[in-house]
């Protein structure tokens, strides 16, 4: 075996332009894929990282019953809530964990009134990953000494015509279902840009909300935020078991529209990769082919020295799979240059914003600077799969190749 692939290397060299015209196309192909589907990565970091900084968490805790009437946000106590909090934050890859209170009610003055939804936070853990803090344009984000006190988006401000200072009614539902009305003043305004989305976001101090709403040193939802996204079920897996009387969930399980829209941009990915491996899989079969032709005599003198078809088949595979290691490691290694470099600098969307907030909730979510990002390990798969292609797409030409007569070989011009 060693024999023939140090043939198949000395005669992959025999023409270099054919060799360099093939690893070119290979390592355009690579870095092509391997930084689309950074850029993808680093949208969906984006986007749906920002999804859970606003609506939640990763993973979100509540008592059983919950998942069966979550869009009616029921206020169901969670029992135990401290072990549970304590036994989050000792998990791996938490980020934060808090608790909240959830519920629906409405937002009114003298102008105008809108339904909402009410969210109870402990602003001292939530405020330094808090997207709405993060994205305040007028007074201030919630601290833990607030009482009456409560923060909203600049379309809800815009629709009731208030702005900071200014005192609104919020009516919402006590546990025992009844209705709970107090006048709180707007502390702070924040616009993430999502139009009507952002018109039914109101954020309150927990304490407040517990003596408000009847549920005095008790919370609805435990809150869990990772450093990153696609961590869920690992922390699912090692939670659920320890509360078998807790309805343990990912964000995309009680928001299945943000989980299909997860779901299309990776299948998305995943069709433009292959497309792209295609392309270059083609391209060493084009060449490959060539070969055949251009070397027929050659093929005629190895088979009539005594080397075998499967043999001859070998050292065509074993030269497209050298092409393929060539282009697949230098267009790896700019891959990983031109990520690093981009992680760094980020992507300035912020000419695009208009564009972005008229796309959707979901697209609006990005922000104005992406950081495409990447795992090393998938640009490793992407790497063997390169090779595995051109491996493939040099099977054809090899084929034809072990199938021809030696004294037809030798004759062809």
């Amino acid at each position: 075996m060693i024999k023939y692939i140090k043939m198949a290397w000395r005669n992959m060299w025999r023409n270099w332009r054919r060799t360099l015209i093939a690893s070119v196309a290979i390592v355009l192909s690579m870095i092509l894929l391997i930084f689309f589907q950074a850029f993808m990565d680093g949208m969906d970091q984006a986007i749906y990282g920002n999804t859970v900084r606003l609506y939640g968490g990763n993973v979100l805790i509540h008592a059983p019953g919950y998942r069966d009437i979550s869009t009616r946000l029921p206020l169901l106590p969670v029992a135990d809530a401290d072990a549970v909090l304590a036994a989050a934050k000792n998990e791996p890859n938490v980020l934060a964990a808090s608790k909240r209170i959830n519920t629906a009610g409405l937002i009114s003055n003298r102008d105008a009134s809108q339904a909402v939804n009410i969210t109870a936070i402990q602003p001292a853990i939530e405020a330094p990953i808090s997207l709405a803090a993060d994205n305040m344009v007028n007074g201030r984000f919630l601290l833990p000494e607030d009482g009456e006190e409560i923060v909203i988006g600049q379309a809800l401000a815009d629709h009731l015509n208030v702005t900071v200072g200014d005192r609104v009614s919020l009516l919402g539902r006590r546990k025992n279902e009844s209705m709970r009305q107090r006048t709180m003043t707007v502390v702070g305004i924040f616009d993430l840009g999502l139009g009507d989305a952002e018109k039914g976001l109101v954020f309150m101090n927990l304490p407040a909300a517990q003596t408000l709403y009847n549920l005095r040193g008790e919370v609805t939802e435990i809150a869990i935020i990772l450093e990153e996204i696609g961590q869920e079920d690992v922390l699912i897996d090692t939670l659920a078991p320890k509360f078998p009387n807790h309805e343990v969930d990912s964000i995309y399980t009680l928001r299945p529209e943000f989980a299909d829209a997860l779901a299309t941009d990776r299948l998305f990915g995943i069709l433009f990769g292959g497309i792209l491996l295609l392309m270059g899989g083609i391209g060493i079969l084009n060449l490959m082919l060539m070969a055949v032709f251009e070397r027929t005599r050659e093929m005629g003198v190895l088979a009539a020295m005594g080397m075998k078809g499967r043999q001859i088949m070998s050292l065509f595979v074993l030269e497209g799979s050298f092409i393929g290691l060539i282009g697949a490691i230098i267009g790896c290694f700019f891959s990983w240059l031109l990520i690093m470099w981009f992680g760094q600098k980020g992507i300035d969307f912020s000419m695009y914003t208009e564009e972005l907030e008229g796309a959707g909730e979901i697209y609006a979510l990005m922000g104005t600077v992406l950081y495409p990002a990447i795992s090393f390990s998938v640009i490793i798969i992407y790497g063997f799969a390169a090779i595995a292609i051109a491996a493939l797409a040099s099977l054809i030409p090899a084929w034809q190749a072990s199938r021809h007569e030696p004294a037809e070989s030798l004759h062809y011009v």
